[in-house]
């Protein structure tokens, strides 16, 4: 796989890159959101559950490790998984990702305390801070998109 990355100028890029993945979901895609803490892995998030139809306040899923969200306030199921708090990669086998991926998109956040659990035809993004480039809240947004992906992300524009 290739890292591609692009370039997000503030939090209504980062939140538009989100939506724009949300318009080629699939129930059974995982996306792994990688990033450090106040890196934009939640406004990203919070940009695509808003596309698939989601009209509430998007939580970050901290503390409850998963906050599964369903038709009809999404237009397909999709569980948000944050594994910030998980410490031994054992522990995500109590929280049945593997059963709900049959009929639901995951999309999880810390996705590498997950070790070689992570399926290998996850699409891995990672959200960093890109001062450099731009201001305070520019960001810089890469992936590794496996043969599942290939022609759905990134858009095309």
């Amino acid at each position: 796989m290739t890292e591609h990355s692009l370039y997000l100028d503030g939090p209504e890029a980062t939140a538009a890159a989100g939506a724009a993945l949300a318009a080629v979901l699939r129930p059974g895609d995982v996306v792994a959101l990688g990033g450090d803490l106040g890196a934009g892995k939640t406004t990203f998030a919070r940009g695509l559950l808003h596309a698939l139809g989601f009209a509430g306040e998007v939580p970050s899923p901290s503390f409850p490790i998963v906050i599964p969200y369903a038709p009809p306030e999404l237009r397909l199921p999709l569980w948000h998984v944050d594994l910030y708090r998980i410490d031994d990669p054992e522990e995500i086998e109590e929280l049945g990702l593997d059963e709900a991926r049959a009929d639901s998109v995951l999309l999880i956040e810390w996705p590498e305390r997950m070790g070689a659990r992570l399926w290998p035809d996850a699409l891995r993004l990672a959200i960093e801070p890109a001062q450099r480039r731009g201001g305070p809240d520019a960001r810089r947004l890469t992936w590794a998109a496996p043969a599942p992906w290939e022609g759905r992300w990134p858009p095309r524009t």
